[in-house]
């Protein structure tokens, strides 16, 4: 799948949750997505004008992108449904800690160190954090019909975080002096 299709993914699944303006449909990809999936704002507001002259969103309101109202069209949600059916691709890995710590010996024992425990750190936050905000989902959307998928990628953070400190943590063991 393209960048140009997965960004339509976006748009589209966003809109299909509610209709909204491309300013809040930029704040909902953000700060909902954005736990699991970016999107270059820089690509939200022209996929969102090729959608529109596609059928596939209608502009209500004002004639601003900003003071408009976006709702997805029953073409939209064919065209949601096409892409979500298409195989996902996965993007090749770049991880900056795993090429720091591959080149280690040349970075040094106690660099590494730093950053492991840093990695540690960081994933033991995000995990307080996530199960924070399944806490307060499930309270308050916790018997809507979107709640089981939303709780799956929040339970996928969770476990991933959770294995990246116990990995962190292991290295960290690896690296203890001789």
């Amino acid at each position: 799948m393209s960048r140009s299709s997965q960004t339509q993914v976006a748009v589209l699944g966003a809109l299909s949750v509610e209709p909204m303006t491309a300013y809040a449909l930029r704040e909902a990809i953000r700060d909902v997505l954005g736990h699991f999936w970016s999107e270059s704002f820089g690509q939200i507001y022209p996929t969102l004008q090729a959608l529109e002259e596609a059928g596939h969103v209608q502009r209500r309101g004002g004639t601003r992108a900003r003071s408009s109202v976006f709702v997805i069209t029953g073409s939209g949600t064919a065209r949601l449904i096409e892409l979500l059916n298409e195989p996902v691709q996965e993007n090749p890995p770049r991880n900056g800690l795993l090429l720091r710590l591959f080149f280690g010996r040349v970075l040094g024992r106690e660099r590494c160190r730093e950053l492991l425990r840093g990695a540690r750190d960081a994933a033991e936050a995000q995990r307080a954090e996530y199960e924070q905000l399944l806490a307060r989902l499930t309270a308050e959307e916790g018997d809507t019909p979107d709640f089981p998928y939303i709780r799956m990628t929040i339970l996928a953070g969770i476990h991933h975080s959770r294995a990246a400190a116990a990995w962190a943590g292991e290295c960290l063991e690896t690296l203890q002096d001789p």
